[in-house]
């Protein structure tokens, strides 16, 4: 997530004081709101009721199902932010489809009665730090450019870049880049709620993420594999010539043992005949 503005953490912190939860529930919202684009939420806080999810039109479930106040105000919270975020010129742009993008567009229009950078006719509240110059704002290394596929579940976030065979992934801020090989991604998914480990559907079935290569970890290039040293000359086996020569010398080995041959005859024979080697 971009860093906040001083406008930005008061908003936060006006929110938590007016719904009556801590700042770090309201945080958890925020980016489970920008992970969706700003009209969706999956989320998973203690204040909160657990996991839960909450999109825009009127959709808003809490682990705990029967607590309708607790719903209300998840509700509003969400509604609040998703209107915050949708007037935001710095948000990190919509991860989906072009599609996706119109509707984010659309809600942008549709956030306030006012003119644009406006909610409800007075000013916008301005959430984040704009991103340095020459930054594309994204979560995911600007040099990967725009992704083939992304998504987010729960506190992942995912893009697919299939021209440069890498696939981003960010859990709670960290960002690991992966070499895809020649994995062909259709999607990455979450096993088994929040905690669960990371895997992705390719050509070749369901493979862990983990099992790809690491590129990087937060823009930090990792080492690569060591070059493997220069294998040894392989094994060459005998010529003829020489397995004659060996057999020739075990022969004679036989014959001074038997003493047939002295040791002095058994050395100068075996010496000339490893001299044709």
């Amino acid at each position: 997530m971009q860093k906040l503005t001083d406008q930005g953490s008061q908003k936060i912190n006006d929110l938590a004081q007016r719904y009556g939860v801590s700042t770090d529930a309201v945080m958890a919202l925020l980016q489970a709101l920008i992970n969706g684009n700003g009209t969706m939420a999956q989320f998973n806080h203690h204040e909160l009721g657990g996991s839960g999810q909450w999109s825009q039109g009127g959709m808003t479930m809490v682990g705990d199902m029967f607590n309708n106040v607790l719903k209300a105000k998840v509700d509003g919270l969400c509604t609040e932010i998703s209107r915050l975020l949708a007037q935001q010129p710095f948000a990190p742009p919509p991860l989906g489809s072009q599609s996706q993008s119109q509707g984010g567009r659309q809600q942008q229009q549709q956030g306030g009665s006012g003119s644009p950078g406006m909610v409800g006719g007075s000013p916008a509240v301005s959430l984040f730090v704009p991103a340095a110059q020459g930054s594309s704002g994204n979560w995911w290394p600007a040099d990967l450019g725009f992704p083939s596929g992304s998504g987010s579940q729960n506190n992942i976030r995912y893009a697919y870049f299939a021209n440069a065979r890498r696939l981003a992934v960010e859990i709670n801020g960290h960002v690991t880049v992966y070499d895809t090989l020649d994995h062909q991604i259709g999607g990455v998914s979450q096993q088994q709620g929040s905690g669960g480990s990371l895997t992705f559907t390719s050509q070749y079935g369901t493979i862990p993420v983990a099992s790809l290569p690491i590129v990087s970890i937060d823009g930090v290039v990792q080492n690569a594999p060591a070059e493997t040293e220069t294998p040894a000359e392989p094994y060459r086996a005998d010529t003829a010539q020489e397995t004659d020569i060996y057999a020739k010398i075990e022969q004679l080995a036989d014959l001074e043992r038997k003493g047939i041959l002295s040791q002095e005859e058994f050395a100068a024979k075996k010496s000339e005949l490893l001299g044709r080697l």
